[in-house]
């Protein structure tokens, strides 16, 4: 289930020989994986239960053997998002936008396993009823969103007017957006560009994969990143002369697709440093401990938990004053101190 996806869920069961017998409720809850046996006994008595196509609503029936029930649960509520005192690093604010420096570890908005203590929260209790409604009410004001273990500049709309002209700028890619990224090794060329359409994986739907050129998979979008290598660490200590053990690569989003930047390196043989599901792990191939610089390096990459991106710098013009707005965002303190480590190699 996504969290924007919440179909009715149709389950149909029939009775085997050996449950003959046995009340209703309790036969269906070994059945129905999923839901406890008060949860059936209320969906049950809401009528949701149909036997030989009419609603079945006895829970101290005995089923007999043969017979066939078809359950309909039905479909998952996102409840309403309340507002929270959630501390915003707003870096700018006026009646028709807002841009926050959004911490790594913050979901977004509320979908499934997070329903609260998300940006979205935080957003209604510090804008009030002004956010725009466009987003849906799971998603008020939500113009873009970062990955949650993602840090950096998001902007949000506080009425409809300003939501749609932001959206349409995102959609044809008139948004300047630039991201630091820490990662394994370095990209050969320097300077380059990934170009590369990107689909849900195969075996893992919650994953982005590279796809080939007319694919024709009907979720394959066009994905483009430039990146540019600003600087190496650890060239002394790789295995062949010359390689890095890392790198810190600016990359600009030509366009904005899931996990994109993630997915680009790893797919060039330089995943993100701490990346838990398109990296290799938290160390670096070819790094050993034995002095002060490797241990130091090698004791922050075990406790970075994170994939290293942030979104440094965030542009686009205003969408009601016309104003062309950028804004920059520092690296973060776990960045940062990753860095530090990193350059001392």
């Amino acid at each position: 289930m996504t969290e924007t996806d919440f179909p009715a869920d149709r389950r149909t069961f029939t009775v085997a020989a050996d449950y003959a017998g046995t009340r209703l409720d309790k036969w269906l809850s070994e059945e129905a994986d999923g839901l406890t046996r008060s949860r059936l006994k209320a969906l049950i008595e809401e009528g949701a239960l149909s036997r030989n196509g009419a609603v079945f609503t006895d829970v101290s029936w005995k089923v007999r053997e043969g017979e066939t029930y078809l359950l309909i649960v039905p479909p998952i509520e996102p409840p309403e998002p309340a507002g929270e005192a959630i501390a915003l690093d707003v870096f700018y604010e006026d009646a028709d936008l807002i841009v926050i420096n959004k911490p790594a570890g913050l979901v977004v908005h509320p979908g499934a396993g997070n329903w609260t203590g998300t940006l979205v929260n935080a957003l209604i209790a510090h804008c009030g009823d002004s956010l725009s409604g466009v987003g849906g009410v799971a998603r008020p004001g939500i113009v873009h969103r970062l990955d949650k273990e993602t840090s950096g500049l998001l902007v949000a709309a506080k009425h409809d007017a300003a939501h749609r002209k932001l959206s349409k700028a995102f959609s044809v890619h008139d948004i300047d957006r630039i991201y630091d990224a820490v990662a394994i090794g370095a990209p050969r060329p320097a300077v380059g560009v990934i170009d590369a359409p990107l689909a849900r994986s195969g075996g893992d739907r919650k994953k982005m994969a590279v796809v080939a050129e007319g694919s024709e998979r009907p979720d394959q979008r066009r994905a483009v990143t430039h990146y540019r290598v600003t600087e190496t660490f650890g060239r002394g200590r790789a295995k062949l002369s010359g390689d890095a053990l890392a790198s810190l690569i600016e990359c600009r989003l030509e366009t904005g697709r899931t996990h994109q930047i993630r997915v680009h390196l790893a797919s060039i043989g330089c995943p993100l440093v701490g990346d838990p599901v398109y990296g290799r792990g938290p160390g670096l191939a070819g790094l050993r401990p034995g002095d002060a610089a490797a241990d130091r390096a090698l004791a922050t990459l075990s406790g970075f938990r994170r994939q290293a991106l942030h979104a440094r710098v965030l542009g686009f013009a205003h969408p009601v004053s016309g104003e062309i707005l950028r804004f920059e965002a520092p690296p973060p303190a776990d960045m940062t101190a990753l860095l530090a480590a990193l350059k001392a190699l």
